[in-house]
């Protein structure tokens, strides 16, 4: 069955860098395109970022643009989220889920993990 376990969450002190690993199986990880989704109790969900199948594509929200990279390596079927610069606004359990296509599109994920949180604060 598929299973996406993300980890690397923590406590980090505002202006500090994290990196987020989300570990899939149970599908061939290298034809689908994935994401990032971050869960606040008073935001709701908010997508992070995407890249396609092949990871030549990306995509970020305009509040984690030039400070957030993803990126995946489909020999280890493992997606990443390189965060820097994290500002107390980022804390959030952070998802990562699965696109039913290769590329990116409406963002209707049909996998979740089940998250690994992170917290900025000093």
């Amino acid at each position: 069955q598929v299973q996406l376990v993300e980890s690397g969450g923590g406590l980090v002190q505002p202006g500090g860098s994290l990196t987020l690993s989300c570990a899939a199986s149970g599908f061939t990880f290298s034809n689908y395109a994935m994401s990032w989704v971050r869960q606040t109790p008073g935001k709701g969900l908010e997508w992070v970022s995407d890249i396609n199948s092949g990871g030549g594509s990306t995509y970020y929200a305009d509040s984690v643009k030039g400070r957030f990279t993803i990126s995946r390596d489909n020999a280890k079927n493992t997606l990443y989220l390189q965060m820097n610069s994290l500002k107390p606004e980022d804390t959030a359990v952070y998802h990562c889920a699965k696109d039913p296509n290769g590329w990116v599109g409406a963002r209707e994920y049909d996998y979740w993990g089940q998250g690994t949180q992170v917290t900025v604060s000093s």
